[in-house]
Order: C-alpha cells, then structure tokens, then sequence
C-alpha cells in the first residue's frame, strides 16, 4: 500500500519542491556573496539556472501528455541542474573566502540529488508511456 499522495500538480511533484527550495537558497545564500567582478558572469548564470530547474519541471508536466514534451523538458532540467553543479563548484574552488565551502557542498549534493530524480523521472515516464 502507497503512503505517497496522488500527483495533481507539478507542485506535487518531489523533485520539483526539491529544486524549487535548492534554487532559493543559492539566489539568496550564495549569489549575494560572490565578488563584483562574477555579479555578471558566474552569479548572472547561476541565477539564470538555479531559476530554470523548477521553471522546466513546471512547464513541462504541462505538455506530459504529449509523447516527447515532458521528457525535453525533464532533459533540459537535469542539464540546467547539472550546470549549477559546475558553478557551484566554481564557487567553491574559487571564491572560498566569500562563501561557507560546506554550504556549496550540500548544495552540490542537492543538485545531484535533483538531478537523478529527473532521470529517473524521465525514464519512469518514457516507460509508462510505452505502455
């Protein structure tokens, strides 16, 4: 027996409240501490991606009826998720004196984390309509 509730929304959707929170967290924790000279390259792009992962979830469910909507967007996701990883890693190798190295770290996993979920996701979802 399932514990899980029904999926009504893409707000339902775990990996969506996942990226959504994640994405919180590096625009008001991180991007705000980087130096100047990144406030239009590295933070710009990370702001730009951190926005994007739950943004392509959201959309995407919207099109799951369609037989490939929902997987490029669920693809497009997990590439944006898998760039913030790279960013994040850039902050935390570059600019250690401006932000925690830890934090980045957790945040590095929760992007990790995000981005299987949307591949398991996708894959769940290209095998359901399979069927």
């Amino acid at each position: 027996m399932s514990t899980k509730s029904p999926i009504r929304s893409f707000t339902d959707l775990e990996v969506y409240q996942n990226s959504y929170s994640t994405s919180l967290e590096v625009i008001i924790k991180i991007i705000p501490k980087l130096p100047k000279e990144e406030q239009h390259d590295l933070a710009d792009q990370m702001r730009r991606s951190a926005k994007a992962v739950p943004r392509l979830i959201a959309e995407g469910h919207s099109k799951r009826h369609q037989n490939k909507g929902f997987q490029k967007y669920l693809d497009d996701a997990m590439a944006e998720s898998n760039e913030m990883i790279v960013c994040l890693s850039h902050v935390k190798d570059l600019y250690s004196k401006y932000v925690d190295t830890e934090f980045c770290e957790k945040l590095i996993d929760l992007y990790d984390k995000t981005s299987r979920q949307l591949y398991n996701l996708a894959k769940r979802w290209n095998d359901f309509h399979k069927r």
